[in-house]
């Protein structure tokens, strides 16, 4: 049967409204575990340059592109464009991390204690998209059945987060230990600046995921939310960033450096932004990684296309304020799409400058193997254009093994100090950590 759509008029969705995603969802979760998706939800109202994700689900795979650990002889990019080239259509999936030891001469020394593989996407079987009330279903086969079973669908009841204790992989003296290391490195002109992340970590993990990613959702409302189900496997993300975007030949990346809270009054939200936009040294990081983006751009763009559109943007979420800055580019016509993520990747935002090096001496430093976390998250559509996001504040999650794990991190600069560095990281795992711990 050929591919179908059905709308839902505002008038006979009105029941189904306010709690579609919910309901959404959980017919998602109750289907085959082999029958994985991902759910992406801007979170309406959010102020984001060049928009974020679209409110979309995608269920099922009618076909797969993946490239497990180690296997170094598979190119993840050039297998999604073989694939796409053959039968084009909607993807959705993620290019891990590690991916950067196929691009590069490097290697991870570090256990991966998760096991996601290096690059996954699937072609999906439905994608439902909802918007301003409105809910589109595509995919082959019986449309009004799929649409019967998921609005009769009942929404799931609210369930309880089990506290449980959180733990990091380093303590505060060994972080600090290793900033100062980095600014050694720093002041022998290894890197200009490096991201040093860490990991928090639950063993004997007991997650409702579900209920773990609508309680994230709520009390960080991210425009580039996802949840994702990959067996028993999932990723609950709630990430401000965008990596990389193409639309038509334009080619717009977006990195984000530079933190600080949000205040408890209006004033004090005022000072704190005014703060940020001030910072000399948020500023030098955010430039930095401004210049190594452009470079990445310069890689895939047409001779004189690459454009700093706005620096230093400050933008406010519902715990801290951000700094981002917005570069685009033309798209050459001997470059293909996949050739685009693949310079550009992994992000300069989550590796530092020289880039190569910034990777080497991450992963001599830091204690854990990053994995899926600092990689990329999106959807391609049948014409080739794409958006994908930074996957960090995101917990990552192994049913079988009940491990439970997310990672925040921080610009480290010659002039950077500890102390700072670590209240920073502590302030971006708030969310994530408070929740699981029951607070």
């Amino acid at each position: 049967m050929s591919p179908e759509n059905r709308e839902l008029t505002p008038e006979n969705s009105t029941p189904y409204t306010d709690l579609f995603w919910q309901r959404a969802v959980a017919w998602a979760m109750a289907l085959p575990q082999n029958d994985g998706f991902v759910a992406l939800l801007n979170n309406n109202h959010i102020a984001y340059p060049n928009d974020p994700f679209p409110n979309r689900l995608f269920v099922g795979a009618k076909r797969v592109v993946s490239v497990f650990n180690g296997a170094t002889e598979s190119d993840a990019f050039e297998q999604l464009r073989l694939a796409q080239a053959e039968r084009p259509s909607y993807w959705v999936g993620y290019f891990g991390y590690d991916l950067k030891n196929q691009l590069e001469t490097l290697g991870s020394r570090q256990a991966n204690r998760l096991g996601f593989p290096d690059a996954f996407f699937a072609e999906p079987r439905w994608i439902i998209d909802y918007q301003d009330g409105v809910a589109t279903l595509t995919g082959e086969g019986d449309t009004e059945t799929l649409l019967a079973e998921l609005l009769a669908y009942p929404v799931p009841d609210t369930q309880p987060i089990i506290p449980q204790s959180v733990h990091c992989r380093v303590t505060p003296d060994a972080y600090k230990a290793t900033v100062r290391q980095i600014q050694q490195a720093i002041r022998e002109g290894e890197v200009y600046e490096l991201n040093y992340c860490v990991e928090f970590f639950i063993e004997q993990a007991r997650l409702e995921p579900e209920a773990v990613y609508w309680a994230l959702n709520e009390r960080s409302p991210m425009p580039f939310s996802t949840f994702l189900r990959l067996g028993d496997r999932y990723l609950m993300g709630a990430s401000p960033e965008r990596f990389i975007r193409k639309d038509g030949t334009r080619l717009t990346s977006q990195p984000i450096k530079g933190t600080i809270r949000r205040g408890q009054t209006i004033d004090e939200d005022a000072q704190l932004r005014a703060q940020l936009l001030g910072s000399e040294k948020e500023r030098a990081e955010n430039l930095m990684i401004v210049d190594l983006v452009r470079n990445d751009l310069a890689r895939s763009a047409e001779t004189g296309s690459v454009r700093v559109d706005e620096l230093f943007g400050i933008y406010g979420f519902r715990h801290v304020f951000q700094m981002i800055s917005t570069i685009s580019a033309t798209l050459r016509s001997d470059c293909t799409w996949t050739d685009a993520i693949r310079n550009a990747f992994p992000m300069g935002s989550m590796t530092g400058a020289p880039k190569i090096r910034s990777m080497v001496l991450i992963d001599e430093l830091e204690s854990s193997r990053r994995g899926l976390y600092s990689g990329a998250l999106g959807y391609i559509t049948p014409g080739n254009d794409f958006d994908f996001s930074v996957v960090i504040r995101s917990l990552l999650y192994d049913s079988e093994r009940q491990y439970a794990s997310f990672s925040v991190g921080s610009a480290i600069t010659y002039d950077a100090d500890p102390e700072q560095e670590w209240a920073e990281c502590l302030l971006k795992a708030r969310a994530i950590r408070s929740l699981l711990e029951g607070r």
